[in-house]
């Protein structure tokens, strides 16, 4: 599964999200859902492939317990992300 994991922060790598960060919320054999928690909802994943996105070493494991449960909600996305940008930034 090209070392991804659930609740890693990733970057696309193309298209109109060019760039955006998102949290990994499901894998498959060749795609990832990806979700930001605002314009990507955790009902309605961006599926990509593993070629258009760009891993970090980040797994934010409290999102991830959360994902593996089925028990977290957009705003905790959008606020672990927010926090990891911010973190990386400086």
């Amino acid at each position: 599964m090209r070392d991804l994991e659930v609740g890693q922060v990733v970057f696309s790598k193309c298209g109109r999200d060019y760039g955006k960060a998102f949290i990994v919320v499901s894998l498959e054999e060749e795609y990832a859902y990806l979700a930001d928690g605002d314009l990507r909802l955790l009902e309605k994943p961006k599926r990509k492939k593993y070629k258009h996105i760009q891993r970090t070493d980040e797994v934010i494991q409290r999102l991830k317990q959360k994902l593996i449960e089925e028990n977290v909600l957009d705003a905790e996305i959008r606020k672990e992300l927010k926090a990891y940008l911010i973190k990386t930034s400086i």
